[in-house]
Parts: C-alpha cells; structure tokens; sequence
C-alpha cells in the first residue's frame, strides 16, 4: 500500500499545514533549515559502534563546552555565548539540540525585529537617559558627602 492510496484505491490528496502563528517560514531574508539529525561523516555513521562512540565524544566535548560556561556566568567571561556554542557542538550530532538551537535563534530573531521598532528604541533610549541621570546624581551626592579618598597613600 503507497501512502498517496487509501484501501479502495483512491488517490488521496495530503493535506497542506498552514505555519503556526510565530513560526519563522522560508521567504526573504530567511534561510532554509537544515534537516535534522546526525552530521557525522558517512563512514563514521555507517559502523554503529563508531557512530556511538563518536555520539559519546561529541557529548562530552559539548558538556565540556557548556560546563565551561555555566562557570564563566559567574566567572569572567561571556558565558551565554560559551553555553550556546557548547549547545552548537551538541546539535551537530543530537536532534533535541537542533530544535533548541531553532528554537532560541527563532526568540533572538524576534526580539531583534521588536528592538528595531522605532518606538522600542525611543522607550530604551529614554530609559537609558533617565538611568544614567540617576547614576550621576547619585555619584555627585556620594562625591560632595564623602569627597573623593583615593585608595592609596600619596603623603608618604
């Protein structure tokens, strides 16, 4: 039996599925996703016990990754940018990071297009301006309260 048949013998037509409300689609500026699934090279994937240990390499080099950066969140470092080249190691390899990888470039993009709205920008710029008012102000009493003590001895 072909999937394009039912049981009688006539021809079903499949069904065409609209694009869920938010879903990024193929058009301008956009480029076609990749499949999913295993990037490994054809001979690596053709032995099962070397595609699980090249799985088993791949996982820990991203765990590596990812470990390294959960440190750098609170150590110096940019530790979002480590975390998510180490989701990037796992997606070459695991579906699930894939579609995590779709999914989060799918949110940046969109509050990327909502940082460009002209009135997002204006609001974030004012609030910013009051922000940095505030900072100063408050420097400015610190300063004229305290005076400025430089943390080292010049006298001696």
């Amino acid at each position: 039996m072909h999937a394009e048949s039912d049981e009688r013998g006539q021809v079903v037509v499949p069904a065409t599925t609209e694009p869920a409300a938010g879903d990024v689609t193929e058009g301008p500026g956009t480029a076609p996703e990749r499949e999913l699934g295993s990037r490994a090279p054809g001979f690596i994937r053709a032995s099962r016990t070397l595609h699980l240990s090249w799985q088993v390499g791949v996982f820990v080099v991203g765990l590596a990754v990812v470990g390294a950066g959960a440190a750098m969140l609170v150590l110096p470092g940019p530790g979002w940018l480590v975390i998510f080249g180490g989701m990037a190691i796992w997606a070459t390899e695991f579906v699930w990071a894939q579609l995590v990888l779709r999914w989060t470039r799918r949110k940046v993009t969109e509050a990327a297009q909502k940082a460009l709205d002209p009135k997002v920008r204006r609001r974030n710029v004012i609030l910013t301006t009051i922000g940095l008012v505030i900072i100063a102000v408050l420097a400015g009493i610190y300063v004229w309260r305290f005076g400025i003590v430089m943390p080292w001895k010049i006298d001696e």
